[in-house]
């Protein structure tokens, strides 16, 4: 693999928490982050994270979800004494359940220059099914047979799974259910068969056997997914100069073909829960062999705004851009609160 880095354009955040107006009353942002990004007809689209929660009610938890009335998926608010001892604020446990104290939906950016963005005003997916129920999470878009995929984390009380909508505008979108079952994250789409089979990276989350890991699997027509195989999982368990992924991996955006192969972005995540950004170079005609590796993270949380945050110490993308002229812009979510740029360059 061929000398890369992932060089930072701006030491501010493009986007950030403070620019998102909440759509729903009585509702709070608290993070826009982890974008999905394409390039379409000249302009760059991403598809924020937002996180909202109803306003803080001293001595209360609210609990924002959807729930069946009626048959029809409907957004309630559950209200909990506050627990006296200390607590995760963003996942408690009362009456033998575990809630997420904030909705994640998707939001549309647009912006011609790739810096400066517009966000609309209405979601352009916001939780409408029971296996969504907790949120969507995290998207990641391919194009892909001539329209756009897809794919985010779907969470509910079963756990997180991957859910999957086509779009060929990014004004009508159509849902195409779940693909891959909880406990599952991380999807990403490979953008052209590959032979004769559609192609992603996901990541099974294991619980006492195992470690973390990507997978990869194959399909007929996308929507139905085997042949799952193991691809790479993170060497800090092995060895400690790896630790800075030895907590948690997980696959980035959609992978790009380059001459030497599938060049794919990956996180990792150290025992503090640090996230960092590398890089994998899967074989071009067979991606289940494994090239190359980065032996150190690419970009880690450095920066105030990348270090302090909703969820701090994160830098994490989903959604990466090839401009006509050959450059790629990585967008990243850091520390849950607001969206950095970097260039991927080579040396």
């Amino acid at each position: 693999m061929k000398n890369y880095r992932i060089k930072r354009l701006s030491d501010q955040p493009i986007l950030q928490t403070s620019d998102v107006k909440p759509i729903i009353e009585g509702f709070e942002v608290l993070g826009a982050f982890n974008p999905a990004a394409c390039y379409v007809n000249d302009e760059i689209l991403l598809l924020l994270r937002v996180a909202e929660a109803p306003k803080a009610e001293k001595g209360q938890i609210a609990i924002p979800l959807i729930e069946e009335q009626n048959g029809v998926p409907t957004l309630v608010v559950k209200r909990f004494d506050e627990p006296e001892e200390a607590y995760d604020p963003r996942v408690v446990t009362f009456e033998g359940k575990v809630f997420l104290t904030s909705l994640s939906y998707l939001r549309l950016a647009r912006s011609r220059d790739g810096i400066h963005f517009t966000i609309d005003d209405k979601p352009f997916m916001f939780p409408a099914r029971m296996d969504e129920a907790f949120g969507i999470e995290d998207a990641r878009i391919t194009f892909l047979d001539g329209r756009y995929w897809i794919t985010y984390t779907a969470v509910s009380e079963h756990g997180p799974g991957v859910g999957l909508a086509v779009t060929s505008d990014f004004v009508n979108v159509e849902r195409m259910g779940m693909i891959l079952p909880p406990p599952n994250k991380d999807v990403a789409l490979f953008p052209q068969q590959i032979n004769g089979k559609y192609v992603l990276l996901h990541r099974p989350m294991v619980s006492d056997i195992g470690k973390p890991s990507i997978w990869l699997a194959e399909s007929d027509n996308g929507i139905h997914w085997g042949n799952h195989q193991f691809l790479f999982g993170g060497r800090g368990l092995i060895d400690t100069q790896f630790s800075w992924e030895g907590g948690k991996i997980g696959a980035g955006p959609e992978p790009i073909l380059t001459d030497e192969g599938w060049l794919v972005c990956y996180h990792g995540a150290d025992a503090t829960h640090a996230y960092s950004l590398a890089l994998a170079l899967l074989d071009k005609d067979d991606p289940s062999i494994v090239l190359d590796r980065s032996e150190l993270p690419l970009l880690t949380p450095e920066l105030s705004w990348e270090r302090e945050g909703f969820f701090p110490n994160v830098v994490f993308s989903n959604g990466w851009v090839k401009w006509p002229d050959g450059r790629i812009w990585v967008y990243y979510g850091a520390a849950d609160s607001g969206v950095g740029l970097a260039e991927l360059v080579q040396d």
